[in-house]
């Protein structure tokens, strides 16, 4: 396989790839096209065929391959070596980092990476330094008001909201004291608030209550009691109501907040989430969510159509950071794009509960192109059942 993230910037057509996630009116469903980026990393030509191209141009053969809008991992963990949870960096980290130590994750992770990476900012100072272990809410002085203001004011363009983890095994007594705090907060700042609901208290019911257009919960579609969607009736309907107040239902799969019974109920109520998204970290990695395609995959597997699990990967994701792609096929726009298969395939995965099920079919990304320069797929799995290889590349689990 061609790599090209580090090779010399000069133009790059991307062959033979069939759009996904775009704009219908500009994209029709299935139509292979061509996509000149220019050395300047902005798209310089779309066709049904390029075949007039400078001698130095790059050419990746997508030999069909679906083309998208480029993958975003609402839900990480990012700051390896800051939290004992943190893995290397995907691209939006949720909460990793307080105000207390924040800028070691914007010096050490943020700034060194080829990837945008964005982040929230956990309203306990201390963030997940010792995750689950010691809680970053235990107490009134675990949040600076002040030093939250200031951290979000010097780090603007890479801060997208606050979160609250709003768990009793968490917050312990505090009910929904931290939830209500961080809104203020999020309301004098301008910035949305990613929840993360768990075990009570607080009650889901009660969370979805003070949350507003453009705030973001996720571990949706956990199994926990007093998360768990489908315990009764009024439940169901809040959530409903949510989504339909643009409050913004995020999988955050984790290693312990995605039910496939759930989603699965979710789905045939016509409950869709509105983002995708891992809460991939350390303590999950080798169990029930190790990459991004493959929870994916866990969707489209349980109902949801392949075009609104892209959506819910790339563009919708952007939405809710506030950092919108816009149109990137037009001429001018800034190249971000991911080169995927979707393969027909067997593969056994669990949920965040240990129920296990079987995928039929698997999301195979091959490259993720921005500006001029693409990335060859890279993924780490865990001891899994084998399966053949890919056809295109010879990428073998």
């Amino acid at each position: 396989m061609t790599v090209f993230a580090n090779a010399p910037l000069t133009p790059l057509l991307l062959r033979a790839v069939r759009p996904i996630g775009f704009d219908r009116a500009a994209t029709p469903a299935n139509a292979q096209m061509d996509i000149l980026i220019g050395a300047d990393g902005c798209v310089e030509a779309c066709a049904p065929r390029l075949d007039t191209v400078a001698a130095q141009t790059r050419i990746i053969d997508g030999d069909g391959a679906w083309i998208s809008p480029g993958w975003t991992d609402l839900h990480t963990h990012v700051w390896y070596g800051g939290t004992d949870i943190s893995i290397k960096p995907t691209l939006v980290d949720a909460g990793s980092a307080g105000e207390a130590n924040f800028h070691g994750l914007r010096e050490w992770i943020i700034d060194r990476a080829d990837e945008e990476i964005y982040a929230f900012l956990n309203i306990g100072s201390i963030g997940l330094v010792a995750c689950n272990r010691i809680s970053e809410l235990s107490t009134m002085n675990d949040i600076d008001v002040d030093r939250i203001a200031a951290t979000v004011e010097a780090n603007r363009d890479r801060i997208v909201g606050l979160k609250v983890r709003a768990s009793g095994v968490i917050s312990k007594g505090w009910d929904l004291a931290p939830l209500k705090l961080g809104k203020k907060l999020g309301r004098v700042l301008k910035l949305p608030v990613m929840v993360h609901v768990g075990e009570p208290l607080p009650l889901y019911d009660d969370v979805l209550s003070l949350l507003g257009e453009g705030d973001i919960i996720t571990h949706c579609f956990n199994g926990k009691i007093g998360g768990f969607i489908l315990e009764d009736e009024d439940l169901f309907r809040l959530v409903e109501q949510a989504r339909d107040r643009w409050i913004v239902l995020d999988v955050g799969h984790g290693g312990a907040s995605f039910s496939f019974e759930v989603a699965r109920a979710a789905l045939s109520r016509q409950l869709l989430p509105q983002t995708i998204s891992t809460d991939i970290h350390g303590h999950s990695i080798d169990g029930s969510v190790w990459d991004f395609p493959t929870t994916l995959s866990k969707l489209l597997a349980l109902g949801m159509p392949l075009e609104q699990v892209i959506i819910a990967a790339s563009t919708a994701p952007r939405r809710a950071i506030n950092r919108p792609y816009g149109e990137l096929l037009a001429v001018g726009s800034r190249a971000n794009f991911t080169l995927f298969h979707l393969l027909d395939d067997t593969l056994r995965v669990k949920d965040s509960k240990g129920v296990e099920s079987v995928l039929h079919q698997v999301f195979d990304p091959r490259y993720a192109v921005i500006g001029a320069r693409a990335w060859p797929s890279s993924r780490y799995r865990p001891q899994v059942k084998a399966h053949a290889a890919c056809p295109h590349c010879g990428w073998k689990a």
